[in-house]
């Protein structure tokens, strides 16, 4: 099977402290992972360093059999656990600003999301609850036609109905010619979605295999 991503002695330190301690994992194309385990164990710095946000300290990340630059970017859809849309912004203000931003935003794809999604365009972003700001993030992630996804703790702090919405989401965005990695402490949830995980902890994989 045909490789997205390949890290290699990947190592990150935040001054004395490891993030990252020489990690080696392989994403293979057309498959959905998830990167597993306590929170602080190095999952979310190691999607910012995928997504060109962070650089490493040691070893490298190829995607696409390239190193980290602007192509990578262009063909990776990061979403964030942090909220990053601007107080002003009704929902439409957020396609437009997607749209303006990524070349491979697909508008109708958002439209018909965000009805599934129970979201109004009309809607300011400041109205919105956490579980319906986080159906609208991976909205604007899945709508991009990236090569590889990565989600940081897409279902944290999320209610029920829509946690469900999310995994429904994520399992519609499934393409042999893409891949999805999603990091998450709340196992019990996402592990139904998961062709192959990778369990870290304190910067290191200690278990890795097929879901």
């Amino acid at each position: 099977m045909e490789q997205i991503l390949k890290a290699t002695q990947l190592s990150k330190y935040f001054y004395q402290k490891k993030a990252l301690d020489k990690v080696d994992l392989t994403i293979e194309k057309g498959k959905i992972y998830g990167m597993l385990g306590p929170n602080g164990g190095g999952k979310s710095t190691f999607l910012k360093i995928a997504a060109g946000l962070l650089k490493p300290s040691q070893g490298e990340i190829t995607i696409d059999n390239k190193k980290l630059g602007v192509y990578t970017k262009s063909i990776v859809s990061y979403l964030p656990e942090t909220n990053y849309l601007y107080k002003w912004m009704k929902i439409k203000d957020a396609l437009n600003f997607f749209k303006d931003l990524y070349a491979d935003f697909d508008v109708e794809r958002a439209k018909e999301s965000l009805k599934f999604m129970e979201l109004e365009e009309e809607e300011k972003v400041t109205s919105l609850s956490k579980g319906m700001m986080g159906r609208l993030k991976l909205t604007l992630a899945l709508s991009r036609k990236a090569k590889l996804y990565l989600l940081d703790e897409p279902l944290n702090g999320i209610d029920p109905i829509s946690r469900e919405k999310i995994l429904t989401s994520i399992l519609d965005s499934y393409s042999e010619k893409a891949s999805i990695l999603i990091c998450s402490h709340l196992i019990y949830y996402i592990e139904k979605l998961l062709d192959y995980v990778f369990f870290l902890s304190e910067g290191r994989i200690i278990l890795a295999g097929d879901a």
